[in-house]
C-alpha cells in the first residue's frame, strides 16, 4: 500500500508541475484552510518553487531566481510572502491574462516582501518570478558558512538552517509549515566542491571557469524549513538499508571515516521504521551532514533526505569519544530519522503542535535505541528524561504541550523541554495505556491517512480512537492541552484474603504555587504489592481506588510510565522504604525522584531522602549510584557559600569513594556504558567537591596526557574537565596550547569550551577575552560564554550586558530571547531577579519573555529552597553524618 501511495503523490505532483501557467477554474484551486493559524495573507498559495542559486562563500552572499507556481484563490491586488535582507529585480507575474511587472515593497520587521500589481489578480494560475540576492551568515540560520581549520589551512562550507522560519533567508517562500509545495532546486558552485540537497544530483554541467551547475531531482510535496543546501570540500560513504534506500554520511574530506558508525546505525533504524509506521521511507537517499561548529539552538535538524548534524552529534573518533558519545550518535540518529515520517512526510500545521514533530520523535528515539541497543539499558533513562519535563512543568512560567504561537519569537521559544520532553513522557504512558500493537496500528493510521499532508494534535488522538476499545483522547487532552503534574496521593490501604486496596487522591505538584487549586486529569495508574503481579486504574475527578494482588508494601507507578508525582502516607513510606532493594532500579529510581522533589518543596520531609538513600551502595545498579551521585552534586551546588559546606562533602565523600574504590580508576573490557559512566560521575563529583585524592590522581593522569601517553576516551574527559574546573593559571595555558593545536575541529572545540569552565573567576575571564578575540571560532564563543556561566553566573551576565553588541553576533537568532537570561539562571542572588526584569523589559517584547520569567522562577526557588530546606539536611547530618 506505501508503494501505491508514493506513486500516487508522484503523479499528483507531477500534475501540479505543469498545470501552473494553464487557466484553472476556481473550483480545481486550492482550498485555504481557514483554521490554521498564520502571519500571511490566506488569498495565494505556493504550488511548485523552482530554483537556482550562486552563492558567493567569500564575499557572504549569493544570487538567486526563483519562479514559484503559485494559485491565487482570492482576488487580490498584491501578494505577500516571506524575505529577510533580499533586494528584487526582473519581478515579473505570468497568467492566463499575460505578464504583469509589479512594485515591490519590504517590511524588515514582519519579514515580508509585497507585490503590488496595477490589475487585480483574478482566482487562477500564474507563475511568480524573481531574481534576488541575499546574504550569507555566520551562525547556524538561513544559508550560513563554517570555517575550519585542516593540514591544507583553512576551509569554509556552507549549509543550510531553516526551522523555524529562516528558509525566507535564502528563497523568498510561503515560509509557513502548512504552506507545502514542491522544489526543484539548481546550484551554480565551484566544481571542485560538493554539493547537497535533499534529493540526489540529476545533473551537473560544467560551466567554465571552475564552476558546475548542479541540479537536484524534484523533491516531494514539503514545509520550506525541511529544504537543505550544503557545499563545500565534502566525502560522501553510501551503504544501502535491507528495504534498498541509499543511506549517506557526508564529512569534510579525511573524517568521513569517523561517520561510519552513524552511517551503519541509520541503516537499520530506517528498516526499524520502515516496518514500524508501515510506509516505507519515499526518497531514494537518506544523507547525514556533518558539520563543525555548534549553535546555542539545536545538534541536528531533520531536512527531508539531507539531515544536517554537527560533527560533535554524528562523528565517532576512538581516540576522544566515549560510550556516551556513541549512545548519542545513534540517539541523535534515530531522533532525526523519526522525523522523516512525523514531521517530514506528517507536518503539524502551524508551530502550535510542534510537539508533534518534536514529542514524538524524542519517544521513537528512546524506544529504537533501547531496542536495538539493549546492552546499553537506556530504558531505564526515561525516569530522567520525565523529570527534566517535570522541573520545568512545576512552576508559574510552565505551558500546555500544545501552546499557541503567535510570532517567529514564540515558535523559536516553543522547543523546549515541555515539547521535548514532556511530549515524550506523556506518549510513554498513553502507550503503556493502550498497550504497544494498539498504539503502533493508530501510528500506522495516522501516517498513512495524512501522508504529505498537515494536521493538528486531534487528527492524531482521532487515529487512536479509531476502533479501539480504550479511547484516549479525553486523557490526551488533559496532559496536551492544560499545563503542569498531577499528584497521586497514596492514601488508605487495606489488605484482605490476599488482595490489598489502595484509595488514591490527585492533586497538583508544584514548586512555587502553595496552596494552588489542582486542576483535574484523568490519570493513568498502574501499582503492585512490591513482587506481585501489576494493576491498573484511572483515576478522575480527583479521586480512586486500585486493587491489587497480595498484601505487603505498595509501589505507585510500577514501571514509572506515569507522568505524575506519587505521594506516599508516612506510613506507606516507611513501608515502600524497606522494600527498596526488592524494587526494580528504575522504580528506585522513581521514588529516589519523588521523594527528593516532595522533600525540596516541603511535602515531605526533605530527610526522607537522605534515609532512603541509605539504600544506595557500590553494589547497587549503576544507574541508581549515578543518580544519587548527582542528587548529592546538587546539594554541594546548593550549599556553595554554606558555612555546613565542609559537614556536608564530609558525608559526600564518606558514601562515594566507597562506590570509586569498587569501580577503580582504570576501565575493564567487561565494563557496561552505565558503568563507564558511572565513573566519570564519580571522580567528577569527588573532584568537585575538592576531595584531595582524586585531584592528585587526576593531575598525575593530565601529567601523563601532557607527555603524550594515551587512556581511555571516558578517563580522557574526565581528566580534562576537571582539570579545567580547578586550574591553575599555568594548568590553564597548558590547556590554552592543546586547544590551539588542536588535531581536528571536534578536539578543538571540546578544548576550548574546557577553558571557558573554569572555577576561577580570573582565568574565567580570559576565557570570556578569548571569545571577544574571534580566535575559537564564530560558532563557540556563545557556548564558551554559557559555560563561563555555570560556575559565574552573575560575572558573566553582567559582561555578556556589557559586551552586548559583540555577544549578539554570536547567538543564533533562534536563541536571542533566551540567551541572556539563561546566563543569569544559575544565580542564588536576589539581585539577579531584578537585572533579568530589567533586561527582558528593555530588549524582549512582552510576548517572548518566557524564558527570563522561567529563570527568575528558578532563582525564586532556590533561595527558598536554602531557606526552607537546607536547614533541614543540615540538621540531619548532624545526627547521621558522622
Amino acid at each position: 500500500m506505501s508503494r501505491i501511495l508514493s506513486l500516487a503523490i508522484a503523479a499528483a505532483l507531477a500534475g501540479q508541475a505543469h498545470a501552473a501557467t494553464k487557466p484553472a477554474a476556481a473550483s480545481a484551486l486550492p482550498r485555504i484552510d481557514t483554521t490554521t493559524t498564520t502571519q500571511l495573507p490566506r488569498n495565494v498559495v505556493p504550488q511548485h518553487y523552482t530554483v537556482e542559486v550562486t552563492p558567493h562563500a567569500q564575499d557572504m552572499n549569493f544570487d538567486g531566481v526563483v519562479s514559484i507556481d503559485i494559485a491565487v484563490v482570492q482576488a487580490t491586488k498584491s501578494i505577500t510572502l516571506n524575505a529577510i535582507d533580499m533586494t528584487f529585480s526582473q519581478t515579473s507575474l505570468k497568467g492566463a491574462g499575460g505578464t504583469q511587472t509589479p512594485q515591490v515593497s519590504i517590511d524588515a520587521a514582519n519579514q515580508t516582501a509585497t507585490f503590488t500589481f496595477d490589475k487585480e489578480l483574478k482566482p487562477g494560475r500564474y507563475v511568480l518570478s524573481t531574481n534576488y540576492t541575499g546574504k550569507i551568515g555566520t551562525q547556524a540560520v538561513g544559508i550560513f558558512a563554517l570555517d575550519y581549520d585542516t593540514k591544507a589551512g583553512k576551509k569554509r562550507a556552507l549549509y543550510t538552517q531553516f526551522e523555524n522560519s529562516d528558509a525566507r533567508r535564502f528563497i523568498p517562500s510561503w515560509d509557513e509549515p502548512n504552506y507545502k509545495a514542491v522544489f526543484d532546486l539548481t546550484a551554480v558552485v565551484p566544481k571542485d566542491q560538493m554539493a547537497v540537497s535533499n534529493m540526489p544530483v540529476k545533473s551537473s554541467k560544467d560551466t567554465g571557469n571552475g564552476m558546475k551547475r548542479v541540479t537536484f531531482g524534484t523533491s516531494p510535496k514539503m514545509s520550506t524549513y525541511l529544504l537543505f543546501f550544503g557545499l563545500g570540500d565534502f566525502d560522501r560513504r553510501t551503504t544501502k538499508a535491507a528495504g534498498g534506500t541509499e543511506i549517506g554520511v557526508i564529512a569534510q574530506k579525511g573524517m568521513v571515516s569517523q561517520a561510519d558508525f552513524a552511517l551503519e546505525s541509520g541503516a537499520k533504524i530506517i528498516d526499524e521504521y520502515n516496518d514500524y509506521f508501515g510506509v516505507k521511507y519515499p526518497l531514494p537517499k537518506l544523507d547525514n551532514i556533518a558539520a563543525p561548529g555548534q549553535s546555542q539552538f539545536f545538534s541536528a535538524m531533520e531536512n527531508w533526505g539531507a539531515i544536517f548534524t554537527f560533527e560533535y552529534a554524528l562523528l565517532f573518533d576512538p581516540k576522544v569519544s566515549t560510550e556516551g558519545n556513541k549512545i548519542g550518535i545513534f540517539s541523535t540518529d534515530a531522533h532525526e530519522m523519526a522525523h522523516q515520517w512525523f514531521g517530514d512526510l506528517v507536518t503539524m500545521r502551524w508551530w502550535d503542535d510542534l510537539w508533534l514533530n518534536e514529542g514524538f520523535a524524542s519517544w521513537m528515539e528512546g524506544r529504537t535505541t533501547a531496542k536495538l541497543h539493549p546492552e546499553w539499558e537506556t530504558a531505564i533513562n526515561m525516569v530522567g528524561v520525565r523529570e527534566g519535563a517535570m522541573r520545568r512543568d512545576a512552576i508559574s512560567t510552565t505551558h500546555p504541550i500544545v501552546q499557541h504561537v503567535a510570532t517567529v519569537e514564540q515558535a523559536s521559544q516553543a522547543f523546549d523541554t515541555i515539547t521535548y520532553s514532556k511530549g515524550e513522557s506523556v506518549i510513554h504512558m498513553l502507550e503503556n495505556y493502550l498497550g504497544e500493537n494498539a498504539w503502533r496500528a493508530g501510528v500506522r493510521r495516522y501516517i498513512k491517512k495524512h501522508a504529505y499532508s498537515n494536521t493538528v494534535s486531534d487528527d492524531f488522538w482521532n487515529a487512536m480512537d479509531e476502533g479501539s476499545k480504550m479511547p484516549i483522547k479525553d486523557i490526551a487532552h488533559d496532559f496536551t492541552l492544560q499545563p503542569g503534574i498531577p499528584q497521586i496521593d497514596v492514601g488508605a490501604v487495606t489488605c484482605s484474603n490476599g488482595k490489598t486496596t489502595v484509595q488514591l487522591t490527585q492533586g497538583e505538584f508544584t514548586r512555587d504555587r502553595p496552596g494552588k487549586t489542582p486542576l483535574s486529569w484523568r490519570v493513568p495508574v498502574v501499582a503492585e504489592v512490591v513482587g506481585n503481579a501489576q494493576s491498573r486504574t484511572l483515576v478522575r475527578d480527583g479521586k480512586g481506588s486500585i486493587t491489587l494482588q497480595g498484601c505487603g508494601p505498595v509501589l505507585v507507578n510500577a514501571g514509572q510510565a506515569g507522568y505524575y508525582r506519587t505521594h506516599y502516607s508516612a506510613d506507606q513510606f516507611a513501608a515502600i522504604s524497606k522494600a527498596f532493594a526488592q524494587l526494580k532500579p528504575i522504580d528506585q529510581l522513581g521514588l529516589m525522584s519523588d521523594t527528593w522533589t516532595l522533600g525540596t518543596v516541603g511535602t515531605q520531609p526533605i530527610a526522607d531522602y537522605l534515609e532512603l538513600t541509605r539504600n544506595i551502595g557500590p553494589d547497587s545498579k549503576a544507574q541508581v549510584q549515578q543518580s544519587y551521585v548527582g542528587s548529592l552534586g546538587t546539594i554541594n551546588a546548593y550549599k556553595k557559600g554554606d558555612a555546613n559546606l565542609p559537614a556536608f562533602q564530609a558525608y559526600a565523600m564518606k558514601r562515594l569513594r566507597p562506590m570509586l574504590d569498587k569501580l577503580g580508576w582504570e576501565q575493564k573490557a567487561s565494563d557496561s556504558a552505565a558503568t563507564k559512566s558511572l565513573r566519570m560521575s564519580l571522580i567528577g563529583t569527588l573532584g568537585d567537591m575538592g576531595d584531595a585524592a582524586t585531584l592528585a590522581e587526576v593531575r598525575k593522569r593530565f601529567a601523563t596526557l601532557q607527555s603524550g601517553g594515551s587512556m581511555a576516551p571516558e578517563m580522557r574527559r574526565i581528566v580534562l574537565g576537571l582539570v579545567a574546573n580547578k586550574a591553575t593559571p599555568a594548568e590553564w595555558d597548558q590547556l590554552h596550547a592543546m586547544a590551539k593545536s588542536a588535531p581536528t575541529p571536534l578536539v578543538k572545540s571540546e578544548l576550548y569550551s574546557l577553558l571557558a569552565s573554569a572555577e576561577d573567576a580570573t582565568l574565567a575571564q580570559k576565557a570570556l577575552d578569548l571569545v571577544l578575540s574571534g580566535e575559537p571560532g564564530e560558532t563557540l564563543g556563545a557556548s564558551m560564554i554559557r559555560n563561563a556561566a555555570g560556575e559565574h553566573p552573575d560575572m558573566v551576565f553582567d559582561w555578556a550586558l556589557a559586551h552586548r553588541e559583540q555577544v549578539d553576533k554570536l547567538v543564533d537568532a533562534s536563541s536571542l530571547s533566551r540567551y541572556y537570561a539563561g546566563l543569569g539562571a544559575g544565580s542564588s542572588d536576589p539581585a539577579m531577579i531584578g537585572k533579568i526584569r530589567a533586561y527582558a523589559e528593555k530588549y524582549l517584547a512582552p510576548t517572548s519573555r518566557r524564558e527570563a520569567d522561567t529563570a527568575i522562577a528558578g532563582i525564586e526557588y532556590r533561595i527558598k529552597l536554602h531557606k526552607e530546606q537546607i536547614p533541614a539536611i543540615d540538621a540531619w547530618l548532624a545526627k547521621n553524618g558522622g
